[in-house]
């Protein structure tokens, strides 16, 4: 039968004896759309750290997953399009295990003829031959041939943030709390960012701001300030002052932006006599977990320099190639961003990127793979940049995209972020000290993220050191 139809078996074509048979392996995806659907979030199924002190030591699939699996063998094939359930009995003999290869066989028992009823011996076992599930099902049997063109399902993403928000934090795992000044955090947002930070155990968190605000604050939004030192300043421009000062006498190892302008904490780290330059051009990366993305997404610049000359992307590319190497990815795959994969004399953004690769040809960048001019598409898909002809370490699987712009940047890492759920941190590069950067449109959960990587930086800086 055609892979492209669904065709039934009539009462009359099925005899005694007759079977079909469908396989089906658990994975964890399974397991969430069946409690999603079903609603049954039984700490058995969903909850792993549960599940290991369970009888069975680990995540089992719902019970009612291997009865679905019969029900979809006789709406589909035995008998088919046009059955009509009538009475089920199951018995559930062992649990199924993510894994777990489940073959589901239906034979013919009876058949009554005065109503076309047919009683199915039903027999789920696993990939050991161990019966999982036994049992009857009796259904009323189609008379009439029925073939159809097989429905297209539309396809579907789980996105589980709070697992993404996890792993992030697990690169933290085994670090100590580094001593950070939180600049000015007064609204919830920020604030409560800067607390679960704490909480969590990435920071000790002094809050640079104004007294008679943050204490308020923090009873209205009902958080704690224990643990937390505070700087008494009068105002935003002061915090970013004192913040900055801090960072210079070696006081913190980062800074974090709370509810002042960007431009006002930036103006404090850039200042040549009293800010946190060093002999790298300072950029922002933002850090990007996006559901249909197989792995982290590093995206630079998009919130600090506005329109980087080619000699500003060298130290772009280096401090996001630096970034990525302290998180894990041994050599960072970097697509250099424009509009076509083409150089184009026409088109700054292509010559930048033809530059860039051949500058890292030549050992001026170091550390990861360099490719571009490449667009967006063909640096995320392997299928786009085939399709194109494009042959290339980067092209497809990027670790790192280098965007024209600010606004390129920007637009794009929102667009994820909003259009896709991709979880998102964002961190400056190239001062002296990490310094975490969101919009003040972040969530607690964003803060909190982006202090991770902060924490990672501030480590491998005492190991440089």
């Amino acid at each position: 039968m055609s892979q492209d139809t669904i065709q039934n078996r009539t009462y009359d074509e099925i005899q005694v004896g007759d079977s079909a048979t469908l396989v089906r392996t658990l994975r964890a995806e399974d397991i969430q759309l069946f409690a999603i659907m079903s609603g049954d979030v039984n700490p058995a199924h969903v909850d792993p750290e549960y599940a290991r002190s369970s009888m069975f030591r680990e995540v089992i699939a719902h019970g009612m997953w291997g009865g679905a699996l019969i029900s979809t063998v006789l709406g589909t094939q035995f008998p088919g399009p046009g059955t009509i359930y009538i009475d089920q009995t199951l018995h559930f003999s062992r649990p199924v295990a993510l894994g777990d290869t489940i073959t589901v066989t239906l034979t013919c028992q009876k058949k009554f003829d005065h109503n076309h009823h047919i009683v199915f011996d039903c027999l789920c076992a696993n990939q050991e031959g161990l019966k999982v599930i036994g049992g009857t099902a009796e259904v009323l049997a189609p008379t009439e041939k029925i073939k159809r063109a097989r429905m297209t399902m539309p396809g579907f993403t789980i996105s589980d943030r709070q697992a993404r928000y996890d792993h992030l934090l697990a690169m933290t795992r085994g670090l100590a709390p580094i001593a950070m000044a939180v600049v000015h955090p007064c609204d919830g947002e920020s604030l409560k960012g800067a607390l679960m930070a704490r909480d969590a155990g990435l920071i000790l968190p002094t809050l640079v701001g104004p007294e008679e605000k943050l204490r308020p604050l923090a009873e209205q939004i009902g958080v704690s300030l224990d643990g937390c030192r505070i700087i008494d300043v009068p105002h935003s421009h002061a915090a970013a002052e004192v913040a900055v000062r801090m960072a210079r006498n070696f006081e913190v190892e980062a800074l974090m932006k709370g509810s002042l302008h960007t431009d006002e904490l930036m103006e404090a780290v850039v200042n040549k006599e009293t800010g946190l330059r060093t002999h790298r051009r300072i950029s922002h990366v933002f850090l990007m977990d996006v559901p249909t993305y197989p792995r982290p997404l590093l995206i630079t610049d998009a919130a600090v320099n506005v329109e980087p000359s080619l000699e500003d992307k060298v130290d772009i590319v280096q401090n996001a190639i630096d970034l990525a190497r302290m998180i894990g990815i041994a050599e960072p795959k970097v697509a250099i961003l424009a509009a076509v994969e083409m150089v184009n004399p026409k088109m700054r953004a292509t010559l930048d990127a033809a530059a860039l690769c051949k500058m890292a040809d030549r050992g001026q960048i170091t550390g990861g793979l360099l490719d571009g001019p490449l667009a967006f598409d063909n640096a995320v898909s392997l299928i786009a940049a085939k399709t194109k002809g494009i042959r290339s370490m980067v092209a497809g699987q990027a670790d790192v995209l280098v965007v024209p712009d600010i606004e390129s940047g920007n637009m794009l890492a929102k667009q994820l972020e909003y259009l896709a759920d991709a979880l998102s941190a964002g961190i400056v590069l190239g001062a002296r000290v990490p310094i975490v950067l969101t919009s003040r449109a972040d969530s607690a959960e964003t803060r909190t993220a982006s202090t991770a990587i902060a924490v990672v930086i501030a480590h491998a800086k005492r190991k440089q050191t």
